[in-house]
């Protein structure tokens, strides 16, 4: 693999980290959200049984 594919995977990981932590924050800061957090914690899920399959390959 090149130095920029690691990066960009890299990168991707990052966002895919972070994004469930963020909404865990709002969820527990604003507790009216957490139904909508709830799904989008279930898009990101599913973005990754999505996206790892073809990061293996």
């Amino acid at each position: 693999m090149s130095t920029l594919a690691l990066l960009v995977l890299v990168l991707v990981a990052l966002a895919f980290v972070s994004i469930p932590g963020i909404l865990a924050y709002l969820a527990y800061r604003h507790p009216a959200a957490r139904v909508p957090m709830t799904v989008a914690i279930g898009a990101v899920a599913a973005m990754a049984s999505i996206v790892v399959p073809i990061a293996v390959r």
